[in-house]
């Protein structure tokens, strides 16, 4: 069994990377997700790179049983969990007369559903860990759009509000068994997800993977008695 271990969903490219990257640096073995197997494997390899022990699972976090298999696999190859790391999201926009059932049943499965269903899968590795030392860390990304919700991009924003509630809710639940939890709150970071508003928005000025990487090192260096619910990234000048 490892000393420390950890799972990144939505691992393959982006800020999912940066956080995988981030905590193999810091000593963690890793299960790594995301949908398409061949990237997924290549980023696997790197991080094998770096000597830690790495899993890959592709899977469609849409569907309930990939998340089971996810953990079920984690468990069989580590035998523990530290840290959590719900990364993947899905976005789609529309107006409110546009709205198409698919794509929002899409969002809420992804970006809510999933969240819940890792942590029941999790749960009893994470309370073991924080029965250890205190410190398992749950890590969901949410949005600025959470905090501040937009127009077209109307149901991502209220999953997002739900994602930094229900972080709130298994704080208030989890905290006595050392399990805590923080929801990352950025703006549009320079990623291919924000590819759409690059056009008004120059990705020199957006956010970048590091800023949201050393948000993750912060809070993996909290002392046991902290807890960090929320963390909200903005670019400089922008308002909420």
């Amino acid at each position: 069994m490892p000393d420390r271990a950890a799972i990144v969903t939505g691992a393959s490219r982006g800020i999912g990377l940066a956080l995988a990257e981030t905590l193999a640096a810091e000593g963690y073995d890793l299960t790594i997700s995301a949908r398409k197997p061949d990237t997924l494997e290549a980023v696997a390899e790197r991080l094998r790179g770096s000597g830690r022990a790495v899993e890959a699972v592709a899977a469609n976090l849409a569907d309930a049983e990939a998340v089971t298999e996810i953990v079920a696999r984690h468990r069989a190859r580590f035998g523990r969990l530290d840290v959590l790391v719900n990364n993947a999201g899905v976005g789609v926009g529309a107006t409110a007369t546009d709205h198409q059932a698919k794509n929002v049943d899409l969002q809420l499965a992804v970006n809510v559903r999933a969240i819940v269903l890792l942590y029941r899968e999790s749960i009893e590795m994470l309370r073991a860990a924080g029965a250890e030392h205190g410190n398992a860390v749950v890590v969901n990304l949410a949005s600025l759009a959470g905090k501040s919700p937009q127009p077209w991009l109307s149901v991502y924003s209220a999953t997002k509000a739900a994602v930094v509630a229900y972080t709130g809710a298994m704080n208030k639940e989890l905290n006595a068994h050392g399990v805590k939890s923080v929801a990352l709150c950025p703006g549009f970071v320079d990623t291919d997800m924000s590819e759409f508003v690059k056009g008004s928005i120059p990705a020199e000025e957006m956010l970048t993977t590091g800023d949201i990487a050393e948000a993750l090192r912060f809070v993996l260096r909290l002392s046991r008695h902290c807890v960090v619910p929320e963390i909200v990234f903005q670019r400089v000048g922008e308002a909420i």
